[in-house]
């Protein structure tokens, strides 16, 4: 299945995933092969699977060395059938072996390479491997989590949710058909309640939220002030009891 937005096409996984979305908030599950041997990967993922995550995702703000995404994802799939998709940070976080790409920009980034440099050196090894694409606008909170100090981010104040919402529109205005607003790996606290509402009340194009989801009231107040998807990543790695119950609190807003 597939159709035309632009020029980009809308693939399978993308297709998938909208299609979940038709019937509710939908869970994807991070995880990041510098974390966590694929063993354990494989054993998260498919208590994930079966609980009723959406997809995997994979990656990690220091993914280093394409090989290991290679065997890392390779492994997943012989294992799940739900999608992988790559959450990278870097080219060398490319595969071939995935389902799909997000092409993400990190919007808040006062660094060209991580707004569209690395894009471009992505871009052949995408189009060489029919890697299906995914649009993804990426913005950052915080300053203190791995992924703003690498991406070399713009911190957003949460009292000014404003600033937010016009970087969301102009994803939107540009083309992007996924936004994502993310707190950071291993974030104290998730993106605030207003600010989720303010982006989600702007633009109509489906919202991620990831980062400092921890708890099932965390993930409740995430999604009662909009966001699509919740991704969560840490707490897969430290308490797969604790993912499953945030995993189920999405799947109650669902009309499956």
């Amino acid at each position: 299945m597939s159709s035309n937005t632009g020029s980009v096409k809308i693939g399978r996984t993308e297709s998938y995933l909208l299609e979940r979305l038709e019937k509710g908030p939908i869970h994807l599950t991070l995880l990041d092969p510098e974390s966590i041997t694929v063993d354990r990967a494989v054993k998260i993922a498919k208590e994930a699977e079966t609980v009723g995550t959406s997809a995997i995702m994979v990656g990690g703000s220091t993914v280093s060395s394409q090989n290991e995404m290679d065997e890392f994802i390779l492994t997943l799939k012989k294992n799940i059938k739900i999608p992988v998709i790559i959450f990278p940070n870097n080219v060398q976080a490319l595969t071939r072996y995935a389902d799909a790409v997000w092409y993400m920009s990190l919007l808040n980034s006062v660094e060209w390479y991580y707004i569209i440099g690395a894009q471009m050196q992505a871009a052949p090894f995408i189009k060489r491997h029919q890697i299906e694409a995914i649009p993804l606008a990426y913005i950052v909170f915080r300053g203190d989590t791995a992924v703003s100090a690498i991406g070399r981010v713009l911190p957003i104040p949460d009292n000014h949710p404003e600033v937010v919402v016009a970087y969301a529109l102009a994803a939107q205005y540009l083309g992007f058909r996924f936004v994502y607003l993310e707190a950071g790996s291993g974030a104290v606290q998730p993106i605030p309640p207003n600010v989720i509402k303010a982006v989600k009340s702007s633009i109509n194009i489906p919202l991620i939220v990831g980062g400092g989801i921890r708890t099932e009231e965390q993930a409740r107040q995430v999604l009662e002030s909009g966001a699509d998807i919740i991704v969560t990543g840490t707490i897969a790695e430290e308490d797969l009891d604790r993912l499953n119950r945030v995993i189920s609190i999405v799947n109650r807003y669902r009309r499956d």
